[in-house]
């Protein structure tokens, strides 16, 4: 299956869409530093998610694990702008399911990687 057939790379590009618009709600003096880093998150996921599925299972893990990391970091920096009053209530609704959606397959994606659930 390719890459841009995943359920988890619709909900990649559906936030990256968001993040689009999150950049366009943002304080001028915000745009580059948050809404620039909150889009080349956005990005930088979709390229894990590729390159996570191209690799073979023994090297999907790391592919895997940046993605949850990026997940997380975009996360923490929606959540702030949403607390400042930068982004809108519906916007910060729709990040948080998107965000919670590719965590979930991500996670799953990492069990399946290790065969079984990875240590604690």
């Amino acid at each position: 299956m390719i890459h841009t057939d995943l359920p988890i790379y619709a909900k990649g590009r559906d936030l990256l869409s968001l993040a689009l618009d999150v950049q366009r709600q943002l304080p001028r003096d915000m745009k580059r530093s948050i809404g620039e880093r909150i889009h080349m998150h956005c990005v930088d996921m979709l390229n894990e998610m590729a390159l996570a599925n191209a690799t073979k299972q023994a090297s999907r893990v790391k592919h895997i694990e940046r993605l949850l990391e990026l997940q997380r970091a975009t996360q923490v920096l929606l959540r702030v702008s949403h607390d400042k009053g930068w982004v809108a209530h519906k916007l910060w609704g729709r990040a948080v399911l998107l965000l919670d959606s590719i965590g979930k397959q991500a996670g799953g994606w990492l069990k399946s990687a290790y065969g079984k659930a990875p240590a604690a």
